[in-house]
């Protein structure tokens, strides 16, 4: 579970919306000071902000980082299967299992009955 955030989505969005606002532009560390947030905090807002707004390109923008960390979760879940499928594959003690059977229905003989131990 991530951290709860120390300021507000609107103290954000003001906070980036009024230091693109200005002109001239202020600097960030009184900015900062005038609105009681971090200084790095409100940079970092800002160059965030240019990215999702394509004036940057060193910056993932908002929707590329949550698309990455889906990315990133789906990996870590194939991972995780390919090593239990590589763990009985190597104690070969894994077969496939049973087709669904419907009520009545006499398994076929060519097919493969599931037999699943414990790792070697």
């Amino acid at each position: 579970m991530a951290a709860p955030r120390k300021y507000s989505l609107e103290l954000r969005e003001r906070a980036v919306r009024m230091y693109r606002t200005s002109d001239p532009k202020p600097q960030i560390k009184r900015l900062a000071i005038e609105l009681g947030v971090h200084p790095e905090a409100l940079r970092g807002w800002i160059r965030q902000a240019e990215a999702d707004a394509g004036e940057r390109d060193d910056r993932l923008t908002t929707d590329e980082r949550a698309e990455f960390a889906a990315l990133r979760k789906e990996n870590a879940q194939l991972k995780r299967a390919n090593e239990v499928l590589r763990t009985a594959s190597a104690c070969g003690n894994y077969t496939s299992p049973p087709p669904p059977t419907t009520a009545g229905a006499v398994p076929s003989a060519n097919r493969v009955r599931v037999s699943v131990r414990t790792p070697c």
